[in-house]
């Protein structure tokens, strides 16, 4: 009998569980815990790690996973290595459910970068002030260059003082508009903007915001997880789920 977890945070994963519930599907939604308030979803919800590869094994083994579908950030590179790693050790089947990468268009002034650290670095010296659109894990790296003012928009209030010394916090949830994101910007007089290249509708405004009015984007790459099945619709996902690859 086949019962699913699926590793979620993502829009496609918050697609995917209604289909999974319309489906009448055996499945647990999983959160990392990371957002104080996670949005709802329709099938039973965990909230937390598991302790590594070695507790999801464990996980996996005691809730009689059969399928694994990770849909987690592109960028959540350690939970999807975990999950890699795991269903190796527990012998059930994964997948990963991830949207294609943006890609720059006519008129993009972006810079591509293949790290937080690069990001840094690639700013300039002389004081700036940018829109520093990657969540609020790794703010830590920004704080080497302390001349620059620091726009966040977060989708929670800061629990603890922000290492950046200038910063304005915007504290919003997606999906946005162009419109929105443009006004952002222009209110507060970005002249950069760092970006986790995500993909996705979601928060592509940012993007097309910055290239019409003509600011540097300096991109950061998706990090570099083990080899895994990888789908990109919630079609593929369910015709996975009735007959999962070897």
């Amino acid at each position: 009998m086949t019962r699913i977890l699926l590793l979620g945070g993502t829009t496609e994963a918050s697609t995917l569980a209604k289909t999974l519930t319309e489906a009448d599907a055996d499945a647990v939604f999983s959160y990392a815990g990371r957002t104080a308030k996670p949005v709802s979803q329709p099938l039973p919800t965990r909230i937390g790690g598991f302790g590594g590869a070695e507790g999801l094994a464990a996980y996996l083994k005691t809730e009689n996973i059969t399928h694994v579908v990770d849909a987690t950030h592109p960028f959540a590179a350690q939970m999807s290595t975990n999950a890699v790693h795991a269903c190796a050790a527990a012998g059930v089947a994964l997948c990963a459910f991830e949207r294609p990468a943006w890609q720059a268009g006519e008129g993009d002034h972006w810079l591509h970068v293949d790290s937080i650290d690069a990001a840094v670095d690639a700013l300039p010296d002389a004081p700036a002030r940018v829109f520093l659109a990657i969540g609020k894990q790794n703010l830590t790296q920004f704080a080497a260059k302390p001349q620059h003012h620091y726009l966040l928009r977060l989708v929670d209030e800061p629990d603890a003082p922000l290492p950046l010394p200038h910063t304005t916090v915007e504290i919003a949830r997606g999906p946005f508009d162009v419109a929105g994101d443009s006004a952002l910007m222009q209110r507060h007089a970005v002249t950069h903007v760092v970006a986790k290249n995500a993909g996705g509708a979601g928060a592509a405004a940012k993007l097309t915001a910055a290239r019409s009015l003509n600011l540097p984007v300096i991109m950061i790459g998706r990090p570099q997880v083990p080899e895994r099945p990888v789908l990109g619709s919630v079609a593929e996902v369910m015709a996975w789920l009735s007959h999962p690859a070897d």
